[in-house]
């Protein structure tokens, strides 16, 4: 036998999967990719953060059955569980409008965008099919990991604090200059010392408009909505109870109903 024939057959034998682990890629993979696909296509930045750690965490069940346990760890703890978490708080915390997602503030950017992922996908594709499978007999090839010895961990540790030690602090030095930039721009001046509560409480009564809290709405009423007036002593609705926004959109929505006439049927048209 050749020394050709030897490789081909060992390059076989990495090449060749059970079944259990291509139903295992297949199915995790078709997951993957619907995710990714509802990353860019969800209508609302909530969802595309959701899309995205189920991405990771399909990602992380790939490390694992490959033997990398410590990347697998990584890939959940660090960024599902505290990066990507982190995003989807903020999301929740400020809201962001679908509206304010779909204005274009950079004129061209979604051309741009586009050819960029088109020329990237290009490069990812002929970078794939140009791969070749290195086959090596007896000694652990440079460069890889060793699986075999606490699943990578000493060798993931050595590339990351030896090899690539200064990259790995420019990256540490980069993200805490972020941090205290995020800081400083959400930083608010205070023009005044900050009032007390006792101080509060005896600016409102100076000024003599609402002397007690206000009402909340939805009290003394057939039900609690946040836009329906609280009731006074008197039976009369109270129109501070309800915010100025609400009140504004529940009449423009009577409004835009328009006037009926004694048989229900809308002037402009029918009801």
């Amino acid at each position: 036998m050749t020394p050709g024939s030897m490789t081909t057959l060992l390059a076989d034998e990495l090449v060749r999967t059970s079944t259990a682990e291509a139903v295992q890629f297949w199915v995790l993979g078709v997951v993957a990719v619907v995710g990714a696909l509802g990353v860019v296509f969800a209508t609302k930045a909530v969802y595309s953060a959701i899309f995205l750690a189920t991405t990771m965490i399909v990602l992380a069940v790939f490390y694992v059955a490959q033997g990398a346990l410590l990347l697998g760890v990584v890939q959940v703890v660090v960024y599902t569980g505290a990066v990507m978490m982190l995003f989807l708080f903020v999301l929740m915390l400020i809201g962001v409008d679908s509206s304010d997602s779909l204005k274009e503030t950079l004129r061209g950017q979604r051309v741009a965008a586009s050819l960029v992922g088109l020329g990237f996908g290009v490069l990812l594709i002929a970078g794939i099919g140009n791969a070749t499978i290195a086959v090596t007999t007896g000694a652990t090839a440079p460069g890889a990991l060793d699986t075999d010895s606490n699943y990578g961990i000493e060798a993931i540790a050595e590339l990351i604090f030896v090899r690539y030690l200064w990259a790995f602090e420019l990256t540490g030095a980069l993200l805490i200059a972020a941090t205290l930039g995020a800081m400083v721009l959400a930083h608010r001046e205070r023009f005044g010392p900050r009032l007390t509560q006792k101080e509060l409480s005896q600016a409102r009564f100076r000024s003599g408009v609402n002397l007690t809290p206000l009402p909340s709405p939805g009290v003394y009423a057939r039900h609690n909505a946040v836009d329906v007036p609280a009731r006074l002593p008197d039976g009369s609705p109270s129109d501070l109870s309800v915010n100025a926004i609400l009140a504004a959109r529940t009449l423009r929505q009577k409004n835009s109903k328009g006037p009926k006439n004694p048989e229900g049927q809308n002037p402009r048209g029918r009801a």
